[in-house]
């Protein structure tokens, strides 16, 4: 483990089980949390709320224009929050490093949370949002520009499962990038064991809340339980990150093996030392940052790959 982690995770000690609390408390306390882990935000050329209107509803979005714009491509991003934490405030700061880091505009998107909103209703969001952003990249200034779906821990369990939901769809979607992710309330790997508790991420509390998003379903669908896929054929090329001290390590580094299986092109890239989260760590382990400019390194290769061909 990276020895600046070492003060952080002893004032984070004696974290409450979410049995203990509620959900509105979780909530203030992670966006609290935001603005201390956060460090700078970058100036960027724009940044503007958006509401989408979708059937029956609207979804909140950000987005996010870097001074510098030198590829011409959408992310589509979901942040992480074990599906029932998270929005907009949150992610704002790293939504602002990648996108400067990449020279793409990002779209944050407020997808619905559990346990008022229950699976499906935050992917159906993920899936329906991007469908619209497909159709009316006008209004985003970047007509029929390539689509990239990202996302973090949660989130990117979405971005994953909509990128495998919608890759017969004909949509501009050239990559997903998918960040610690998580893929499923089930899921028993060595890593899962190792660093079960103490670092950062506590297993006990990520299935409490899956016990929230998952409600009456049954777990083993593969659009809550991705390594259950039984074809991912056509699916966009991936790049997947993992945290070497993360309980979810092992099953990110599954799911880049099975996308590999059905053909998909992916990188996989390790962070030394790293928790999860590390991404937006970056305020007190400086080496967190690292990977953001690695990550933006491999996405605009992607992007310009496919532009090329």
């Amino acid at each position: 483990m990276h020895p600046d982690y070492i003060p952080y995770l002893a004032a984070q000690a004696n974290a409450v089980h979410p049995n203990e609390t509620t959900y509105e408390i979780r909530r203030r306390a992670y966006r609290a949390q935001a603005h201390v882990i956060e460090g700078d935000r970058p100036d960027m050329a724009e940044v503007r709320d958006i509401s989408i209107p979708l059937n029956g509803r609207t979804v909140a979005t950000r987005l996010f224009v870097p001074l510098e714009e030198t590829h011409e491509a959408i992310v589509l991003y979901f942040h992480g929050g074990s599906f029932v934490l998270g929005d907009l405030d949150t992610h704002d700061a790293l939504c602002r490093r990648l996108s400067r880091a990449t020279g793409m505009r990002f779209l944050a998107v407020a997808y619905a949370l559990a346990p008022e909103y229950p699976f499906p209703a935050g992917l159906n969001d993920a899936i329906d949002v991007t469908r619209y952003v497909a159709a009316n990249g006008e209004l985003f200034d970047v007509p029929g520009a390539p689509l990239v779906l990202m996302g973090d821990s949660a989130g990117a369990c979405l971005a994953a499962v909509a990128a495998v939901q919608l890759r017969h769809d004909e949509l501009p979607i050239v990559a997903q990038v998918l960040v610690y992710p998580t893929f499923g309330p089930e899921v028993v790997t060595n890593s899962s064991h190792q660093y079960a508790s103490g670092y950062l991420l506590e297993m006990e509390h990520l299935r409490a809340d899956y016990r929230g998003y998952v409600g009456t379903h049954d777990h083993t669908d593969p659009r809550i339980s991705p390594l259950l896929t039984n074809d991912a054929t056509g699916a966009p090329a991936a790049i997947v990150v993992v945290a070497e001290c993360d309980p979810l390590r092992d099953e990110g580094l599954a799911y880049a093996g099975l996308l590999e299986h059905f053909g998909v092109r992916v990188e996989t890239l390790e962070a030394e030392g790293m928790l999860h989260g590390f991404l937006r760590h970056g305020s007190f382990v400086a080496d967190a940052l690292t990977t953001v400019d690695d990550v933006a390194h491999h996405l605009r290769e992607y992007v310009s790959s496919t532009k090329a061909s």
